[in-house]
């Protein structure tokens, strides 16, 4: 599918979606929730672009490589991309990953297909590793800040080995790539091998070259490893702080260790459910049961998730109508870096 297919269906996509859920939750109740936030909406809504600036510049760090000039993309373009590629992983019903195919036709002109996916895979990766580490500082908060019950310290324990265990995982997948490995595992999943291993079979240079590209970041370029996951980490805690605003809005006594908290708790929970567009639902329920635990109504949490979920619709529209103005750049692609498709 070329890159202004992709732009297209997305596109006709985010526009149903928006215009259902404006139908579900109706726009006298986005008005309603909008007037009670009231002020406070505006930095609710501003703190994206802070976020978003964060997460382009973890992505442009992993992108640059002073061996490639060509990889010194302007920032603008690499905030666009980072927008519309969440806008349409907003949209997406399975695993909200249709932003990352856009990135890799959109960054493939100027980098080269093996390149654009490595950075894609990269990012996708960083951004996930850093939720993990953003779970394990708030599974510490937790014990350092919470009255502690016998089934929230088990909770806390049982999280702590999964995320540790995750992390160890990540780190195996910087050292030793990532996409050999996954197709060998495809290969043996009976309805989908015979395709995976042909696949496999024809792309096999790309392949081990992708996971040679992941491997350098962790190896050779670890400033920017560290850089750009620390960029996400922070961006991570900043994303709390619409929590924390929402909550001022409500006139609950609500500090920034609780906003984190309830931030990660409700994230986590959201998390486990992947088959949920725009986690319909089970924010919500996460949300809840995180106000809970630091002792605030858990029926603040319906409202909170509300503002949320019209945050989302904002950015929505913003990545859709930047999508849509979106022009197709010719860039020839580096000679060496180019695959047959």
């Amino acid at each position: 599918m070329s890159t202004q297919h992709y732009r297209t269906l997305f596109f006709i996509l985010g526009i149903l979606t928006l215009g259902y859920m404006l139908y579900v939750m109706g726009l006298g109740v986005i008005w309603l929730n909008i007037t009670k936030t009231g002020v406070w909406f505006i930095p609710v809504v501003g703190s994206w672009l802070l976020i978003y600036g964060l997460n382009a510049l973890a992505f442009n760090a992993i992108i640059q490589d002073p061996e490639l000039p060509e990889s010194k993309l302007p920032f603008r373009s690499i905030l666009r991309l980072t927008i519309t590629g969440y806008a349409i992983n907003y949209i997406t019903p399975f695993v909200a990953l249709g932003g990352e195919p856009y990135r890799i036709l959109e960054l493939k002109p100027a980098l080269g297909v093996q390149k654009a996916t490595s950075s894609v895979l990269l990012y996708s990766l960083m951004h996930m590793f850093s939720h993990i580490i953003f779970w394990l500082v708030s599974i510490g908060l937790i014990v350092g800040f919470l009255p502690l019950t016998k089934p929230l310290l088990l909770g806390c324990a049982v999280l702590a080995l999964a995320g540790l265990t995750l992390a160890y995982w990540f780190i195996r997948v910087y050292k030793k790539g990532f996409t050999v490995s996954t197709f060998q595992f495809l290969e043996k999943i009976p309805l989908v091998k015979k395709k995976a291993k042909a696949f496999a079979r024809e792309k096999a240079e790309s392949l081990a070259e992708i996971d040679q590209q992941i491997r350098v970041l962790y190896a050779d370029r670890k400033p920017r490893f560290y850089v750009s996951l620390g960029l996400e980490f922070v961006a991570r805690v900043i994303g709390c702080l619409e929590i924390y605003f929402t909550a001022r809005a409500l006139d609950l006594d609500m500090s920034l260790v609780q906003s984190l908290i309830v931030s990660s708790g409700s994230s986590l929970f959201a998390n486990l459910v992947f088959f949920s567009p725009m986690q319909l639902g089970t924010r919500e329920g996460g949300l809840a049961l995180a106000l809970k635990w630091v002792g605030f109504p858990a029926a603040a949490g319906l409202f909170i998730g509300v503002v949320m979920r019209i945050r989302e619709l904002v950015w929505i529209l913003i990545g859709l109508v930047l999508l849509r103005i979106t022009r197709a750049k010719t860039v020839s692609e580096p000679a060496e870096l180019v695959t047959n498709d």
